[in-house]
């Protein structure tokens, strides 16, 4: 099968052309032109075609012809000129120089018979002397034959070479995807000759702790004899572990941009194939690769897709493909065979479902935690992301770490991303401190729905549920501070309270009760305004609802499961389909979170029945503004009582 592609043309520099590069296969296409012009073109080369006119009003009266043969199982009349008469018909040949020997014109005949009978009347007034007797011949065509055998053979077998290379790679040479290479691994490589990743440390903003672990590594692979001379010994592996968006695979990357050994990156769902045995042979291919490489560091990014507890999940004793590719990965790591300056680098935000073999000292000597950023991290991630974003004069950065507790560095990434976007469509020619406000609010409660129907009932229900949040929440100390409340729909909310959470590493009861009791607000308000409830506070007691069954079954925080917990940090759990503790304690469960959640409440409605004046003020303005912010509440009830 003919490939154009195997040499691609080089540019010529300056130029912006390709210089040609002669193939060798263009001599097989060369090959095959000229035996299908011979065989299939009569004469080729010394031969045009002509017509009988030509020849019965041109030639025969002027004596030209030397001679005519007639091809009868072709149906062709070949006319051979006399060499004296060949310039005479010069222009016929175009181009073309005919040769003094062999045919100079051919047209096809009907009937032989026919063709005798045009040719004798044709010379009729022609002295018998000067006639031209036609010649008959018989060729047999061994090409055509051959080829008719041999053609549709040569289709299928090319046809098939196709398939095989498309299924074995691009280019022959081998690649992912290809059925042939199905047990080679996925892994893609950056190295000095190859994909050059330019993210380094300096652009991971935050994250200081696990930078210095990751550079430690980084660095002793670049000046191995400084920690071998006093005997050290670098880590095999390091697992870095932390929620979504916080950074994982960007220091991975950052890794890659820093080391200058190869890195190998790849993720755990790349082993897995639908073929058994493939994972474990990709796993070997990965470890044979970067030990040809070695120095060098591995990257398997989602790790747990492979790397889950074994036993658990198999309960009908089958053969496992992950449990399989899962050992093969431990053998590799660390078994019998020696991996000298092959590092792996993982990722994942479910460290608790992990085999514990995968974790232990000798595979996984490091765990390196990449929590959620704090105030101070948030300021330097932002000021990564706000470098190539057009600020207004006099911009301030610092409030944007304090408006976003909570996010990640993924999360910032995308504040400052909606607000150009929002600060474009309003046509601005400068980023604004609303436009990042807006982008928050955006990504914290949706788009807004200022079309979306809501009768007039409807939304002084809404006004009222929003207000007995904001209402509780600014009277219990230990409640999250109110940014703004807002009665215009986002999302799937019909309204919202806006809160800036203390950022705190430890809850204490007061604090969960408090915050519960402010949850339930919304509906307290309801039954105390109306005498009715609606199906509004939905989202409200899923939450209290979570946070009572985390108290009792988890904390240890009601009075009658005291210092119990039944949570399970290993994630072993999830394979289970019982409880991990008896009937008559879920009965006690049920019973003590039905206590906390009636007791919130409870407070809930005591602090609104105290405050139904600034209740009812605070929602009357809420109907009228409809978007309502801290001073609002400030100017009702007095400033807030904390801590």
């Amino acid at each position: 099968m003919v490939d154009f592609q195997d040499n691609p043309e080089p540019e010529q520099p300056g130029t912006g052309k390709k210089k040609f590069k002669f193939n060798t296969l263009w001599i097989y296409v060369i090959v095959l032109a000229a035996i299908f012009g011979v065989n299939f073109w009569p004469g080729f080369g010394s031969a045009v075609e002509g017509s009988w006119r030509d020849v019965k009003n041109k030639m025969l009266p002027a004596g030209d012809i030397e001679k005519i043969v007639v091809i009868r199982n072709q149906g062709i009349a070949e006319i051979y000129l006399k060499a004296d008469r060949v310039v005479k018909y010069k222009e016929k040949f175009k181009s073309e120089t005919p040769s003094k020997h062999g045919p100079h014109f051919y047209f096809k005949i009907g009937s032989v018979d026919q063709f005798d009978k045009n040719l004798s009347e044709a010379q009729l007034a022609t002295p018998e002397a000067d006639k031209v007797v036609p010649e008959y011949e018989e060729r047999t065509d061994y090409f055509g034959g051959f080829m008719s055998y041999i053609f549709p053979l040569l289709l299928i077998v090319a046809f098939w070479m196709f398939m095989m290379r498309r299924m074995s790679g691009q280019n022959g040479q081998g690649g992912p995807g290809g059925i042939f290479n199905v047990g080679k691994s996925k892994a893609q490589l950056f190295d000095k000759n190859g994909t050059h990743v330019k993210i380094t440390f300096n652009e991971v903003a935050g994250l200081e702790e696990a930078k210095v672990e990751v550079m430690e590594i980084v660095d002793f692979l670049k000046n191995p004899k400084r920690y071998t001379d006093l005997g050290g010994k670098i880590p095999k592996g390091a697992l870095l572990v932390g929620p979504p968006g916080t950074g994982k695979t960007l220091l991975a990357k950052a890794v890659a941009g820093e080391a200058d050994v190869p890195f190998f990156s790849l993720s755990g769902s790349d082993f897995v194939e639908m073929f058994v045995g493939v994972g474990a042979s990709r796993v070997r291919d990965l470890f044979k690769r970067a030990k040809e490489k070695a120095p060098c560091i591995i990257f398997i990014d989602e790790i747990d897709a492979i790397g889950r507890a074994r036993g658990n999940s198999n309960k009908f004793n089958t053969n496992d493909e992950r449990e399989n590719t899962l050992n093969q990965l431990l053998t590799e790591m660390d078994g019998f065979g020696t991996n000298s300056g092959v590092i792996i680098l993982a990722a994942t935000n479910r460290a608790d479902v992990l085999d514990k073999a995968l974790l232990r000292a000798g595979r996984f000597d490091r765990q390196i935690l990449i929590d959620l950023p704090d105030i101070k991290e948030r300021a330097q991630i932002f000021d990564v992301h706000l470098k190539g974003l057009k600020l207004e004069e006099g911009f301030e950065r610092e409030f944007l770490a304090k408006q976003t507790p909570g996010f990640s560095g993924a999360d910032i990434a995308n504040v400052c991303n909606e607000a150009a976007l929002i600060a474009a469509r309003k046509e601005k020619s400068f980023i604004q401190r609303q436009d990042f406000l807006d982008a928050i609010d955006r990504i914290v409660g949706g788009l807004e729905r200022k079309n979306r129907l809501i009768s007039p009932d409807e939304k002084k229900t809404i006004a009222f549920h929003e207000a007995g949040h904001a209402t509780v929440s600014w009277m219990l100390e230990y409640a999250n501070p109110l940014v703004k409340v807002t009665i215009i729909p986002r999302g799937k909310a019909l309204g919202a309270a806006w809160y800036l959470p203390e950022e705190r590493q430890i809850t204490t009861v007061e604090q969960m009760t408090h915050e519960m009791a402010a949850t339930l607000g919304g509906r307290a308000s309801e039954e105390m305004i109306f005498g009715k409830i609606s199906t509004g506070a939905l989202n409200d007691l899923e939450r209290v609802t979570k946070q009572a069954y985390a108290m009792v079954a988890y904390y240890g925080m009601s009075d009658g499961l005291k210092n119990m917990s039944y949570f399970d940090s290993s994630g072993q759990s999830e394979y289970f389909f019982g409880k991990p503790y008896s009937e008559k304690t879920a009965e006690q469960i049920d019973i003590e979170v039905k206590s906390i959640v009636s007791s919130t409440y409870r407070l809930a409605q005591e602090i609104l029945e105290k405050n139904r004046e600034g209740l009812e003020k605070l929602g009357n303005l809420l109907l009228e503004k409809e978007v309502i912010f801290s001073d609002d509440l400030e100017g009702i009830f007095g400033k807030r009582n904390t801590k």
